[in-house]
Parts: C-alpha cells; sequence; structure tokens
C-alpha cells in the first residue's frame, strides 16, 4: 500500500525520486494533459450550470481520482514514488524546506515572478511552460504576494463541520466541502493556497507548478481526516440534483468513476498519520 508522506520529511532520495518523475513525465507530455485537463474543468465550471471539478460537491471526490491518476502515471517511472502532502499550516515561510533548490525550487523574481532557481527554473531546460494563460514559457510564484495560508485553528473550524454540503451547491454553500475549497468561511482554506503561491497556481493552469500536487494532497487528507471525524456524515447531494455530481454519478473525464467510487482512500493509499 502507497504511503503518502509529508513533504518536510522527505529524505534527499525521496525528494529526487519524486523530482526527477515529474521531469520525465514532462519530458514525455503527460504532464502538459493533465495541466490541459484541468484548466479545461475550471473554465467551465460555473456556479449556474454544469460543474464537476470545481464549485461543486464533487470538487473532492473530482481531485482525489485527479490525484491517483496522476500519482500513477509517476509510478510508472518509479514504483517507489507517492504524492508527498505539504502541511502549509505548518510549514509557512518563503524559505520552507519545500521551497529549496533540491526540491520545488523558490519564489520568482521581482521583475517578472520567474522561478530561476531548483529543477525547474526556465534556465534548466526541463520545464517549459507549454499551456499558458499569457504565453510567458517560464514558471512564475510571488509567494505570499497575494494572500495570507490558513492557520490550523481555520482549517480545525473547518474540519468541525458536520454537514458535506448543502442546497444551492456551488460556490454559495455552507457546509464543510465549499469552506474547504474556499470559496466561503474565514482563511478561504484551498483558494488562499493558490493565490499565496501566485504566479501559474493562480490561475486555471496550475498544475504548471508542481506545488500544485502537494498542495491538492494535503486538500484530500484533510477530507481523510473529516471523513474519519464524522463517520454517519455522508456525501451529498445523494441522487437528483440538477447540474452536479450525486453519489453514484459519474465523473467526467473518465465517465466510469462515481463519488462513491473515491470516498475510501484507503483502498489507493494511507497518509502517513
Amino acid at each position: 500500500m502507497a504511503v503518502r508522506k509529508n513533504q518536510a520529511t522527505l529524505s534527499a532520495t525521496e525528494k529526487r525520486n519524486f523530482v526527477n518523475a515529474l521531469l520525465e513525465l514532462k519530458r514525455t507530455g503527460v504532464y502538459d494533459g493533465f495541466v490541459r485537463t484541468h484548466n479545461e474543468f475550471i473554465m467551465s465550471d460555473t456556479d449556474n450550470g454544469e460543474r464537476v471539478g470545481h464549485r461543486s460537491p464533487s470538487f473532492l471526490p473530482w481531485h482525489r481520482r485527479f490525484l491517483i491518476q496522476f500519482e500513477q502515471e509517476l509510478q510508472k517511472i518509479d514504483a517507489s514514488v507517492t504524492l508527498p502532502y505539504w502541511d502549509w499550516t505548518v510549514d509557512r515561510s518563503t524559505t520552507s524546506s519545500i521551497w529549496g533548490a533540491d526540491f520545488l525550487g523558490g519564489n520568482g523574481r521581482s521583475r517578472d515572478s520567474q522561478v530561476t532557481t531548483g529543477p525547474f527554473a526556465y534556465s534548466t531546460g526541463k520545464w517549459n511552460i507549454n499551456v499558458s494563460v499569457d504565453n510567458r514559457p517560464f514558471l512564475q510564484r510571488e509567494l505570499g504576494a497575494g494572500a495570507q495560508l490558513p492557520t490550523r485553528a481555520q482549517v480545525d473550524a473547518v474540519l468541525a463541520m458536520t454537514t458535506y454540503d448543502m442546497a444551492p451547491w456551488n460556490s454559495a454553500s455552507e457546509g464543510f466541502r465549499n469552506n474547504l475549497e474556499g470559496w466561503r468561511g474565514q482563511g478561504r482554506i484551498h483558494n488562499s493556497v493558490h493565490v499565496w503561491i501566485g504566479g501559474q497556481m493562480a490561475t486555471g493552469v496550475s498544475p504548471n507548478d508542481p506545488a500544485f500536487w502537494l498542495h491538492h494532497c494535503f486538500i484530500d487528507k484533510l477530507w481523510a481526516d473529516w471523513q474519519r471525524m464524522h463517520p454517519t456524515s455522508p456525501y451529498l447531494p445523494a441522487a437528483g440534483t440538477a447540474n452536479v455530481v450525486d453519489l453514484n454519478d459519474t465523473m467526467r473525464p473518465w465517465n466510469n468513476v462515481t463519488p462513491a467510487d473515491m470516498l475510501d482512500h484507503t483502498k489507493f493509499y494511507t497518509y502517513d498519520r
């Protein structure tokens, strides 16, 4: 069983293996396919129409499936690799080890936000941005410029919510899912981390930044924590809801996966704590 670990505990070898697998997926073009998929869904998901990956109850199962598929591609390259998670309630500095030159690289430079350190710097020739919103070919970051990272107290307040989701099943909803996604509530949990990183992470092509996977892995872990804390609180809505993915509805783009299939993450992986 694959174990997803806190990135702060990874050994030098584990970091290197993860980075090398990312670079190989990029080289083959597989990586950019994930960027395109994410962008297509975030652009088409609307509050008043069909919504699958964002602004909707299936935000969490959709991204769980997305991460599993990506992790499986990494493991085709190196079977030892699993997705690490970034606990941004603890590792909150722009100089935390996640941003080291041996891992994700650091902040973007002031004049154009270009990341110039680490394995994903444009100068390496191995990480061109091919799926772009502004035609700039380099990875961009503006760490800490646009938002604050959520605190542990803000996360705990969301984890204490007992109802998964509720009408109108979009970015105006109360409940756990929407408060974790970050359209409501103090901390704007998931959304604010994208904005805190800035650059591509603040756009629909956010998977261009490898930090996307570590951030969403932690969001997935928080969902798993909530499921453990509230074992009698089901995924909602159950059935017959317009424009959203009910419990047993299929999710695009897979069309053979439902939210019900994604509720038990332990069929696929566990977390280190």
